[in-house]
């Protein structure tokens, strides 16, 4: 029997199963597809940056004997839609087996659903061996209990896999999360070490990709890429996280500055998303290195890391799987406004936003709080339809794959679904942008003033939500302080304030 293989683009597991077995009978088949790069308009470094990783991972199988036909983007008989790049494909090898490791994205694993129903050969389906969990695990813990809590799942898998914990049931260090000690602003010391670069000349991809004519937005260094693009460039990274970084990784993980793109967060979700690392051996080497005697990594450090990757990132898999395909209709605030159109070139007097969209479009690259309190908190502050804001971050991240961008999005930031992952939504004025980075102090706007032309426009757009979404909110406990306060403002104040966010949402650009 000859078995025909698919693996997408991020299904770059060089340690699944399915590479220990003998080359033959077995053909696997990779392509790059306008399917995947016109759905949305993307960063050109994500592009890039998937499709030179899974050029190396084929050039990884052939050298092992494995037979691999592989569509190049460029190629004449390239048909550039999934489906008819297996059945031509099938017809070439007189495959009698078809097989596919289980899709990370909704729409893809309904598409080979299709396509399968519609074989004449046999077809499997097998896991991708790299998440923690099944794609049904939250649902069964969240069943018969009340709200998807995320520290409830995240205490469950702490205990289940017995990662920093003292006994079966008590965390180390006395604590579950020490997520109160991770929120340090970075003022210039401890000292960042220099980044861990990899300075791969992607020159020619580049060139196939404007030569057939792909949109696409960014900015791009083709001869400096830097991005791990293979197995030996995200140990190395991982290597270097935990030697570098990770001693003071908890600890800022949260701030934000001007001059620095990185501060101490490990760049590895890449590596991760697409499946050349497992969560499991980044963990097992970040706890190799905090147990090692002469470390001196306080646990806050490591336990910060850890929480967003056994916890937040299954945490939102799962979600993920539990909640689509309606959730990617979810719309609890019926926000329906347009994205600014500085969203695409970083150019507006708001210093947090010129940074965080600037750096965004430079690098493929922000951290979780640029992306959560600058970029994702004036988008929810405007209103913007959670669509388009779906559309942004899935096409400008280069680690942006939908299972764990639209959960990020239209739950934890855009509150798009009502609370089931936010159990309040994540605004602010200016205030908590100044206390976490250093982008207020040259700012054209004063983040200590509401009103006037100097007045940060994070100050008149928080109010103005709270008072335009009050309805949303009534009932909900942890907004009872800002409400309250909502109430007690001067009632002219706060029709000034509402003016002035009139105008700035009906005229982002000029701010």
């Amino acid at each position: 029997m000859k078995k025909l293989r698919l693996i997408l683009g991020d299904q770059l597991n060089y340690k699944h199963s399915w590479f220990s077995e003998s080359p033959e009978n077995v053909v696997y088949v990779m392509a790059e597809m306008r399917q995947e790069t016109d759905y949305v308009k993307h960063h050109i470094q994500k592009i890039v940056g998937f499709f030179a990783a899974m050029r190396n991972f084929s050039h990884w199988l052939q050298k092992r004997g494995f037979e691999v036909i592989y569509f190049e983007l460029d190629d004449k008989n390239n048909p550039q839609d999934l489906q008819k790049i297996i059945e031509q494909t099938i017809s070439q090898t007189k495959a009698t087996q078809f097989e596919y490791q289980l899709p990370d994205e909704y729409r893809l694993d309904e598409q080979l659903k299709s396509i399968c129903k519609e074989l004449s050969i046999s077809t499997n389906v097998v896991d991708t061996e790299h998440f923690y969990t099944s794609r049904e695990e939250l649902k069964e813990f969240y069943k018969g209990k009340k709200g998807f809590v995320m520290e409830n799942f995240y205490r469950m898998m702490r205990k289940k896999h017995q990662i920093l914990m003292e006994t079966d049931k008590n965390p180390e260090g006395g604590k579950w999360n020490f997520d109160q000690s991770n929120r340090k602003k970075w003022k210039g010391t401890p000292e960042i070490p220099h980044e861990k670069g990899f300075r791969k000349d992607v020159s020619q991809l580049v060139e196939i990709v404007n030569k057939v004519g792909v949109s696409h937005f960014g900015n791009i260094e083709a001869t400096n890429f830097n991005w791990p693009l293979s197995r030996k460039d995200c140990l190395a990274i991982l290597r270097y996280f935990c030697d570098e970084l990770l001693p003071h990784f908890g600890d800022y993980q949260d701030a934000m500055h001007t001059e620095q793109v990185y501060l101490f967060h490990s760049r590895l979700s890449f590596a991760m998303n697409t499946k050349m690392l497992s969560p499991k051996e980044v963990i097992d080497t970040v706890l190799d290195t905090y147990y090692d005697s002469e470390s001196n990594i306080h646990i806050s450090q490591v336990e910060g890391f850890i929480r967003q990757i056994l916890g937040w990132r299954e945490y939102m898999r799962g979600m993920y799987w539990l909640k689509m395909p309606d959730f990617s209709e979810a719309n609890y605030l019926r926000n329906h406004n347009k994205l600014p159109q500085f969203f695409w070139t970083g150019k507006t007097k708001m210093n947090c936003l010129h940074h965080a969209i600037t750096n965004s479009l430079d690098n493929a690259y922000a951290h979780h709080i640029q992306r959560l309190m600058i970029t994702g908190n004036f988008a929810l502050l405007n209103q913007t339809d959670p669509k388009l804001v779906d559309d942004w971050y899935l096409g400008i991240y280069i680690d942006a794959i939908e299972w764990v961008e639209i959960t990020n999005t239209r739950g934890m930031s855009q509150f798009a679904d009502g609370g089931n992952i936010a159990t309040k939504p994540y605004v602010s004025s200016g205030n908590y942008i100044n206390k976490m980075s250093n982008y207020c102090s040259k700012c054209y706007y004063k983040h200590t003033e509401k009103l006037g032309e100097k007045a940060c426009p994070f100050n008149a757009l928080y109010w103005n939500f709270l008072s335009e979404k009050e309805w949303a909110f009534k009932d909900n406990r942890r907004m009872g302080m800002m409400l309250n306060l909502l109430h007690k403002m001067d009632k002219e104040q706060l029709q000034q304030l509402k003016a002035r966010a009139q105008d700035i949402i009906e005229n982002p650009d000029i701010y």
